[in-house]
């Protein structure tokens, strides 16, 4: 039996802690509870030793495509406060073992390692990501009586005063009678949680923060295990109601006298065989009338029992009318190519990465289907990525019609009792087929043979909070780390990834045709400034996208229009003075939100006009006049969504419009929703951000809108270009999907620019042999690596110290291979109250960079700089 233990903690220090086991069991990559600054906090076993704590040892970290990378497995740290003791070091004690075996297995263990080391993220942070398993555990403050607290008592009851012993001028004499009233509860020396204290005293929150501060209460964080099992209610009947028809015949005799309201349940209980979800049950009674407190009568009079039964998880409640799905389609020439050439290579075993690049429509998901299909067959399971999880509803349908209940589904929009449940599901082996965004790639498939990363482009597999990790790396690592095969999918392949397939490290294989011979759609583009000196006046909708649109919808098919904002207006400015209203917590312009003044669809919420701020939640009432100088000359620019559909509503008052972005899309269900009425021709007019430009495959539309997608070409990023092909090609994949053909129409004020060229094309190649030779020549990705550190802060004068401080020890050094670019003001130079500069290093070959990295994060140490006001980003998708 160990002595003692390492465990990572999710906090923001590049180190593991030493804890004393005293006698308890754990194994490495089970969880446990330790106290931590006050607190109780949930961390993982990383080690198990007999060992004194000594000092942090280093090891070296690799890139998927096998290049070294930063080192990071931080050994251990001390604890705080004595519990034991060994050699004078004075350790605190381990107080729960939450699990009796491994959550995390070896594989999962040296991936959560190789995701801290490479992304230079803390591993107690990045093991806590791989673990969606909070809702086991319950976190609520508890409070327990301090030594001059006890004192204050002590004198209180000497002198027969609560209020005087309370001492607290300026407190009512009700608060001093509560405080009291706490330290008299708190006497015995056993803390209490803050709902135990209430529910004894009546003190809230606020009077017991402030006997936190008088120093009279100890506040910690309690951590306690609690049953995240989804359990509902079942109504039964009971055996002497159940015999025959309950109400009427013989069974009825035998009954006691029921009102009309009793009848009505027992006779919808024996309508459902004898039982029923109580929350059903209740649902379909009350439109008849009948309250709910009538179950609980007949409950009292033993007619009817209640029963504790799991409550069921539905994947998926979309469904595609008059379509087949994947599976039962025949696989053409391509697709069998494709699929032949990844089921050798799960066959031969070993790590085997495949870039699978198909046109849009080449029928990619079909070939998924039928690899995952061959994984199972070979005894193996499989797991599935996509990016967005608005995605998830069409691809998990697709899975549980071809595999049942072997699908499980697991992303950030379920509750967090539901991703606890998929996720056991998944450990146990229940489910072999997973079906998640980027997190997902952490689940703990047992046998994994198979990872699918669909639409591997995409820039949402990029985490934007620590661990900052890509999701298609870390599954071309934990394929790498199994020894099994990895397929990155895409109509329009990451530069990243093509340039791998071109070096031999990726196997390429292609789909260049659609199935059944269909064409892709014709790309036309609109070119905005002839349009303008035709009309002289701006418009969101040039008169040829509304014409064809018109047509379309006349001869009864669909029509999507893609408006890549949120919001009515993302400027809101004074014509007066030119002051623009910006958040006040960010330094970004609010977006204007019109909100109520629109038709709902089907119901869905609409909040009212407002100013919000799209980074962080602010938002504020529309002011009637400039808050600089009282002007009412307040000007809205630019469209988004919301106002491209308040447009289209007034042009064709009898389309049917939806619009699918953040504002109207906020659950599981929202999507599951609108796409349900695309597919059965519900909604024959669509409007929406890039939500509606990748992955739906929805045969009645056959006319795609672009409105002002090249905006992005002027943003300051390397990769703007590659963004804006990206989200063209994949809109224009989302026409002439069904028998008949597509048109795209592409509003533009750069109709000559290469993106919008190589797009009307349908040119994936010709772009990306244009691009490599930008990025070649300017020596970005993939020609060198890339690191964004930012330094934040809420006070300006820290950003401007240590960044200056961090810049000076770079041009010190002159780290071998090495160019630094700043320190300067990030674009986005504050952010919810925080202020952001950064620097950019870049290097030819990645041990350079993380040799630079690991000195760096040294320097920051060393000079007392918080280590959660540095955020290293290595391999940034963008410089934001």
């Amino acid at each position: 039996m160990s002595l003692y233990c390492d465990v990572a903690l999710p906090v923001p220090l590049d180190r593991v802690f030493t804890y004393e086991l005293g006698g308890l069991v754990a194994e490495v990559g089970a969880r446990v509870i330790v106290p931590f600054g006050g607190q109780r906090l949930v961390g993982v076993v990383v080690r198990l030793h007999d060992i004194t704590p000594g000092q942090e040892t280093l090891q070296t970290a690799l890139h998927p495509d096998g290049e070294e990378a930063l080192e990071a497995d931080p050994a251990s740290g001390r604890a705080e406060q004595p519990a034991g003791s060994t050699d004078g070091i004075k350790l605190k004690r381990v107080q729960q073992v939450l699990d009796p075996a491994a959550l995390l297995s070896t594989e999962l263990m040296d991936l959560g390692r190789w995701v801290a080391a490479y992304y230079c993220a803390p591993l107690g942070e990045v093991l806590r990501g791989m673990l969606p398993l909070t809702a086991e555990v319950r976190r609520e403050w508890g409070y327990s009586l301090a030594e001059r607290g006890r004192r204050v008592l002590n004198d209180a009851a000497g002198k027969g005063s609560s209020r005087r012993g309370s001492g607290g001028s300026g407190r009512s004499i009700e608060d001093q009678n509560r405080e009291y009233a706490v330290l008299n509860l708190l006497e015995n020396g056993e803390a209490a949680t803050s709902a135990a204290i209430r529910t004894a005293t009546g003190a809230r929150k606020a009077l017991l923060d402030g006997m936190v501060k008088k120093h009279w209460l100890v506040r910690e964080a309690l951590a306690e295990v609690r049953d995240a099992r989804r359990m509902e209610s079942i109504a039964v009947l009971a055996e002497q109601a159940a015999d025959g028809e309950p109400v009427e015949g013989e069974s009825a005799r035998r009954l006691p006298a029921l009102n009309d309201n009793q009848l009505a349940v027992m006779a919808e209980l024996a309508g459902c065989r004898g039982r029923a979800p109580v929350w059903e049950l209740r649902g379909r009674l009350r439109p008849k009338g009948v309250p709910d407190s009538t179950l609980g009568t007949l409950v009292r009079r033993g007619l009817v029992r209640l029963e504790e039964a799991p409550q069921v998880f539905h994947v998926t409640g979309l469904q595609q009318e008059g379509k087949k799905f994947a599976h039962e389609h025949v696989l053409n020439p391509a697709q069998s190519e494709a699929l032949g050439t990844i089921v050798v290579a799960m066959e031969k075993g070993g790590f085997r990465p495949h870039l699978l690049y198909g046109v849009t429509g080449s029928g990619k998901t079909a070939v998924y289907v039928a690899a995952i299909d061959r994984a199972l067959a070979m005894g193996s399971s499989a797991l599935l990525l996509v990016p967005e999880i608005g995605l998830t509803p069409g691809t998990a349908a697709q899975m549980v019609a071809a595999f049942g209940g072997q699908v499980a589904l697991l992303h950030s929009q379920l509750t967090p009792d539901e991703r606890a449940e998929q996720w056991h599901r998944v450990r146990r082996g229940e489910a072999r087929v997973v079906v998640g965004t980027r997190s997902a790639v952490f689940a703990p498939i047992p046998k994994l043979g198979l990872i699918v990363v669909d639409e591997e482009h995409d820039a949402s597999y990029k985490q934007e909070e620590t661990p900052r990790y890509h999701g298609r790396d870390v599954a071309v690592m934990r394929a790498k780390l199994l020894g099994c095969t990895v397929v990155l999918g895409s109509a329009t392949p990451s530069l990243e990834s093509w340039q791998n397939a071109e070096r031999g490290r990726y196997a390429r294989v292609e789909m260049r045709e659609r199935v059944q011979a269909r064409p892709l759609p014709r790309v036309e583009t609109i070119d905005m400034r002839v349009e303008f000196r035709e009309t002289g006046q701006e418009q969101l909708f040039s008169r040829r996208l509304m014409e064809e649109t018109r047509a379309t919808l006349e001869r009864g098919e669909q029509a999507i229009i893609l408006i890549n904002r949120r919001g009515y207006s993302f400027v809101v400015m004074c014509r007066s003075c030119g002051e623009k209203l910006e958040c006040e917590n960010c330094a970004i312009s609010l977006t204007y939100h019109k909100g109520g003044d629109q038709q709902s669809l089907k119901g869905q919420a609409r909040v009212g006009q407002r100013l919000e701020c799209h980074y962080c939640g602010y938002s504020r009432t529309v002011p009637k006049v400039c808050p600089k100088c009282q002007s009412e000359h307040l000007y809205y620019l630019g469209a988004g969504s919301e106002q491209g559909e308040e447009r289209l509503q007034e042009i064709f008052p009898s389309a049917r419009i939806g619009r699918m972005d953040r504002d109207t899309v906020r659950s599981r269900g929202d999507m599951e929703r609108m796409l349900g009425q695309l597919y059965s021709g519900e909604i024959n007019l669509l409007v929406g951000t890039q939500m509606i430009a990748k992955g739906h495959d929805i045969h009645g539309v056959t006319l795609v809108g672009v409105v002002g997608a090249d905006f992005a070409l002027g943003l300051p990023d390397f990769r703007a270009a590659e963004r804006v092909f990206q989200l063209l090609t994949q809109v224009s994949g989302r026409a002439g999907r069904g028998d008949l053909p597509g048109k795209v129409l592409v509003q533009t004020y750069q109709p000559e620019h290469y993106v919008n060229q190589f797009a009307r094309e349908h040119d994936y190649t010709g772009f990306t042999a244009r691009e490599i030779y930008f990025r070649r020549a300017m020596r970005y990705p993939p020609f060198c690596v890339l690191a964004n550190v930012i330094v934040q802060s809420e006070r300006l004068e820290e950003v401007l110290d240590w960044s200056t401080r961090l810049g000076r020890w770079l041009e010190r050094r002159r780290p071998e291979g090495i160019r630094v670019l700043g320190p300067a003001a990030a674009p986005n130079s504050r952010l919810k109250r925080i202020y952001r500069y950064h620097l950019v290093l870049r290097a030819e070959r990645r041990e350079m960079l993380a040799a630079a990295l690991r000195g760096m994060l040294a320097e920051v140490d060393r000079e007392r700089i918080p280590r959660r006001s540095v955020v290293v980003d290595v391999d940034p998708m963008h410089l934001m």
